[in-house]
């Protein structure tokens, strides 16, 4: 009976118990601990620029959907004003100019327009990095309204840099005319920028970096 019981005074089937019990113990430790995931270093507080360049390049193409769909009521305000027929998408094939020349005006192809959407499109995800990477950089703790003005100064630069400073001069190096220049009232290419740039205003708060905070942490934080 005494070998039995052994040094701790229990017998093998309470020993077995005992250990069962802190087994379970243990695997409802470790549960909790996965789930709270226990944090004991220290968060980076450093600029992310692949993610601000990844957000904004998505982002980009809401910012891209607004100027299309301005573009269509500038086709529309244009006619009005000058009383010639044109597609709602004559703007677009203006802009395939680029790419095709000049033929790109006699297009009544739908694909092809659809195309230039999407190139359309592809141009707005590219500036769309370009303003939400110069918002997060420089101004993250600025006012709304002095995003509002940072984001209409970019886009009007874009204009201005994109319009007259490379295409005047690229697309009759390339093409032989300046259509996008030439054809593209000043106004609605102006505005289709702004459009841009408050639309990239507006979702500027989706394409934020929040650092994960672990349960246990937040609950320490708030005591």
């Amino acid at each position: 009976m005494a070998n039995d019981l052994g040094r701790s005074g229990k017998t093998p089937g309470a020993k077995l118990d005992e250990l069962m019990t802190l087994r379970e113990r243990m695997a409802k430790l470790e549960v909790e601990l996965a789930g709270e995931s226990v944090y004991t270093g220290s968060y980076s507080s450093g600029y992310y620029a692949a993610y601000y360049a990844t957000a904004g390049f998505l982002l980009g193409i809401f910012g891209g959907l607004a100027s299309l769909m301005f573009n269509v009521i500038g086709s529309l305000a244009w006619t009005s004003i000058s009383g010639q027929e044109m597609h709602p998408l004559h703007l677009i094939q203006v802009y395939l100019t680029f790419p095709m020349g000049e033929q790109a005006l006699d297009i009544n192809n739908g694909t092809a327009l659809a195309i230039g959407c999407v190139l359309y499109l592809g141009t707005g995800m590219i500036y769309g990095m370009l303003i939400h990477l110069v918002l997060t950089r420089y101004f993250p703790d600025a006012s709304f309204r002095k995003r509002f003005a940072v984001v209409s100064l970019l886009s009007l630069l874009i204009w201005l840099v994109g319009f007259y400073g490379i295409l005047s001069w690229l697309q009759p190096l390339l093409f032989g005319g300046r259509w996008i220049v030439e054809l593209v009232p000043w106004w609605v290419a102006a505005l289709t920028h702004l459009v841009f740039g408050w639309t990239m205003l507006l979702v500027y708060p989706w394409g934020l970096f929040v650092p994960y905070r672990p349960a246990a942490l937040a609950k320490g934080e708030g005591a």
